[in-house]
């Protein structure tokens, strides 16, 4: 990922059209006609070697020709010419390109990035439609409408699109910060664009239409990003159209693409929408109002039938009607007439007058609990819809306690009778709808991106004790399948990695023969009341379609009939098939347990997915089912549950007792954990895993694996989201003799904070925060214990039990991913024991295998111990020049530090 250069495209002081036209038609005098008459205050270079001028305006013959470098370059040439001009550009000092040609063959555009490349000149395209910076009145695009200067930034992938949406926006009053037309992302990519406006401070919210994503790592690292300081609404095209491949396993032929956009974009804290009407919808309302805390809505009315409409949608999307307090109650009495509705939705009656709107208001916002309010108005004969609007925005201003008042969202239904009320509550920045669906949507915008910030601030469960998993026991079972040519395990193989991994699987006996069955079961059945037998064979991947399966059986004999008919029945359906012979196990007896499938599938975009939901031999056709990234936590784990069906079942219902849910929610995490570590596993299959108030077992298992990947180590190199790095936790005794662990922070580290501060000096938390704190809040600590790994690290040092926090040293790499800004902060009791030496240390090695090329801090100019520690180091000093209490300190890398010698590994 990289920003590098993007402020030359998106802040330029100056820019030159390659291709400019007085053609009328032609793209080329599209193009120039909207940058000439946009107002854009720097200097227009026009490039065009048939024509001296195009109207008043000088043109030139090449860009050689050029008095200056532009800093930026838009090329609206024939495709061939592309990579020449991109070439002359990056040598005359142009350090960014807007390509609008569209056509550019797949080697057209690789000589183009070749171009690029020696001079780091960012190209945005090629095939769109351009770009607009409103606010600098820059409209570098060939587009029919100018968008106005807004706090929206808007992203996407179609050019033509973007017309419609900025033509639609216009009509709607709606400005924007940014519109970029990203076309086929040759170089400038939706990850690079939104790291750029997750810190521009013109942008209030983030608008993305995409079609495809063609980095998902990259991606999930810069709207994570992102998210966490804006809202990010997106819609993605296609997410009927079936594009999962074929799959050998239930998983990968149930989940499709879309399913795994879902997850990702949950994941990342997105807002996603369906339609293109709610993407503005959304962000109108996440700009305008504070997010909310549940689910609960009041809606005060003057149509009972409208009230009704907008209930109904309240209850299909979730939420809840908001309680009206007693003193509320007795308020409306007041104001009120007699035959008003004394519930939620507050029906005002179809007479009602501005007056009565002010009032009822009035008294709702007095003493209101409700997580928003929706206020609605059917126009009358009576009463003006935009006196009635006036209304409610004079009741909102007069409230008591401003600051807490909770969202207000408006509904004015009609057309003509309702635009003058919407033109009122948008010139008072109140969010307006046109129907009771949309204003229900857009009070659920915002509780999905409450939602959504809480799952990226939240901390799991605390871990009580350490998981250890045989890695390499279920590695060797996998390199044995490969040394004989196969990718699919046997169930006998698949359930020997669950195992390896602490997964609870029925054991299970292979039979070469039905004799062999009979011997097994007649073994089993001595401690057991009945048998399973399966058929065995690497070339039957549903074994239930082929009669392959038989359940219940009481005695030997039986088993060796089953396995007798199933082995015939295997020959006349899949005369093709090795038959290695048949699988023998203990039948499991739990008459009210739940049949559940959990899996591992690979999406071509975000590559390992993991799936959960109602399982058994009836799964395809139920089709309850929800996927999510790995890796999971406890909290993860537990999101993925809820959203199936089967879920409130596993809760408990009537009679029947909730299953162990803690159990299964284990096994999702053990299950996340074998996918991180074995890049090898494909698809995996656990169907079904049963589970109920008792225990939690596999009884079937199925994984395929790519055999060229055995050896390859984890963590997985495909997932999306970089997992949790264990290989640099270390054990270390200090110089000083201290023993101490260090390993990379965690969510769930969050509360080992409270008793760290505790004991951390007023003077050294002004060391580190460069500023006195006295408290630090969930929110504030959550964004330093749930970092991105692909672009943040921090250390922890742990004392021998590892139960307390020692000190952090954590680094933040810029979007380039080059250079890292350093901190770091030891508990005042323990100063002088080595621990900042060592983590210090541990943090600079860490940078140089990630690449880093520097490290940078900022500390103050009276810390001296640390100023010594740095120089020591290797770190460059110097005073800060805007700030004579700050010093710069700087470390090129690799470091090369001898004193890492004497950093050994305790015993």
């Amino acid at each position: 990922m990289t920003i590098r250069n993007l402020d030359h495209a998106l802040r330029p002081h100056s820019l030159a059209i390659i291709g400019a036209s007085a053609g009328a038609g032609s793209v080329g005098n599209k193009l120039t006609e909207n940058i000439l008459a946009g107002g854009f205050a720097g200097e227009i270079y026009l490039v065009n070697p048939h024509q001296a001028k195009i109207g008043r305006k000088r043109c030139f013959a090449d860009i050689a020709a050029l008095p200056e470098a532009p800093e930026l370059a838009v090329i609206a040439t024939p495709p061939s010419t592309v990579p020449a001009l991109i070439a002359a550009l990056g040598a005359k000092g142009t350090r960014a390109v807007v390509v609008i040609t569209a056509g550019l063959s797949p080697e057209l555009k690789q000589a183009a990035l070749d171009a690029a490349r020696p001079y780091c000149l960012r190209i945005i395209g090629p095939n769109c439609l351009g770009l607009a910076v409103p606010g600098i009145g820059l409209h570098a695009n060939f587009g029919l409408t100018r968008p106005s200067p807004g706090r929206l930034a808007f992203l996407s992938q179609s050019g033509a699109l973007v017309t419609g949406i900025l033509d639609w926006a216009a009509a709607r009053g709606i400005g924007f910060s940014y519109v970029v037309s990203m076309g086929d992302m040759a170089d400038v990519d939706v990850g690079d664009l939104l790291d750029f406006l997750a810190a521009d401070i013109a942008t209030g919210s983030i608008l993305l239409y995409l079609e495809t994503i063609p980095a998902a790592r990259k991606f999930m690292s810069a709207a994570r990003s992102a998210a966490r300081a804006k809202p990010v609404i997106v819609i993605k095209s296609g997410r009927y159209k079936e594009s999962a491949r074929a799959a050998a396993t239930h998983t990968g032929a149930l989940a499709g693409s879309d399913a795994a956009v879902g997850a990702a974009f949950r994941r990342a804290g997105l807002v996603r929408v369906d339609e293109l009407e709610e993407l503005f919808a959304a962000a109108e309302t996440l700009t305008c109002l504070k997010p909310v805390q549940d689910n609960e809505l009041l809606i005060v009315t003057n149509g009972g039938g409208a009230g009704v409409l907008a209930v109904d949608d309240l209850m299909r999307s979730g939420g809840r009607l908001a309680p009206l307090a007693e003193t509320v109650l007795a308020k409306l009495d007041t104001v009120l007439p007699a035959n008003w509705s004394r519930a939620n939705p507050v029906d005002i009656i179809g007479d009602a007058s501005p007056e009565r709107y002010q009032a009822a208001l009035d008294a709702v916002l007095a003493d209101c609990q409700a997580d928003a309010i929706l206020v609605m108005n059917c126009p009358t004969a009576l009463a003006s819809s935009s006196d009635a609007a006036q209304a409610v925005i004079d009741a909102i201003a007069r409230a008591p306690r401003p600051e807490r008042l909770p969202p207000i969202l408006t509904n004015w239904l009609g057309e003509e009778a309702a635009s003058g009320g919407r033109r009122k509550f948008r010139e008072a920045s109140i969010p307006t709808y046109e129907s009771p669906t949309d204003a229900v949507k857009g009070f659920f915008y915002l509780w999905q991106y409450t939602k959504a910030q809480e799952a990226l601030m939240r901390a799991p469960p605390r871990e009580t004790e350490r998981t250890h998993v045989a890695e390499e026991a279920a590695r060797a079972i996998m390199r044995t399948a490969a040394a004989e040519g196969r990718s699919l395990l046997s169930e006998p193989e698949a359930k020997a990695v669950l195992s390896a991994y602490g997964i609870r699987t029925v054991a299970t006996r292979v039979a070469a023969s039905p004799e062999e069955v009979e011997q097994i079961a007649a073994t089993l059945l001595e401690q057991t009341p009945s048998v399973v037998v399966k058929i065995l064979s690497d070339d039957i991947s549903h074994k239930s379609e082929v009669g392959g399966v038989r359940l219940g059986l009481r005695s030997p004999q039986d088993a060796r009939h089953a396995a007798l008919r199933m082995r015939e029945r295997a020959a006349e359906l899949r005369p093709e098939a090795r038959i290695k012979g048949c699988t023998v196990q203990p039948m499991i007896m739990r008459p009210n347990a739940h049949e559940l499938l959990i899996g591992v599938y690979e999406d071509r975009l975000f590559g390992p997915m993991i799936l959960f939901g109602a399982g058994g031999t009836a799964t395809e056709i139920i089709r309850d089912t929800a996927v999510a990234l790995p890796p999971l936590d406890a909290e993860l784990a537990r999101d993925l549950m809820e959203q199936t069906r089967i879920f409130k079942l596993l809760e408990g219902y009537r009679d029947q007792p909730p299953a162990d849910l803690s159990a299964i929610t284990d096994t999702l995490v053990r299950l996340s954990q074998l996918v991180v570590d074995c890049p090898a596993v494909r698809e995996l299959d656990i169907n079904p895993l049963l589970a109920d108030d008792m225990e939690v077992i596999a009884l079937d298992a199925r994984i395929r694996i790519e055999p060229s990947d055995v050896e390859t180590q984890g963590p997985n190199p495909r997932l999306a989201i970089r997992p949790y790095p264990n290989q640099w936790e270390t054990w270390v005794a200090t110089d000083n003799g201290y023993r101490i662990f260090i390993r990379p922070i965690r969510p769930a580290d969050e509360h080992l904070y409270g008793a760290f501060v505790e004991k951390l000096s007023p003077e050294d938390i002004r060391f580190r925060f460069l500023a006195p704190r006295k408290e630090f809040a969930h929110k504030f600590i959550a964004r330093f214990t749930q970092i991105d790994y692909a672009r943040a690290m921090a250390f922890v040092a742990l004392d021998k039990e590892q139960k307390e926090l020692l000190g952090v040293a954590r680094l933040a790499a810029d979007p380039d991913y080059s250079v890292g800004e350093y901190a770091i902060i030891v508990r005042s009791d323990l100063k002088g024991t080595g621990i900042g030496w060592a983590l210090m240390r541990h943090l600079i090695a860490y940078a140089e295998k990630e690449g880093l090329r520097e490290l940078v801090g900022d500390v103050l100019a009276s810390n001296q111990p640390m100023l010594e520690m740095c120089r020591a180091l290797g770190f460059q000093t110097s005073p800060d020049p805007e700030d004579r209490s700050i010093c710069k300190v700087r470390l090129k890398l690799p470091a090369g530090l001898k004193e890492a010698a004497s950093l050994k590994a305790a015993p």
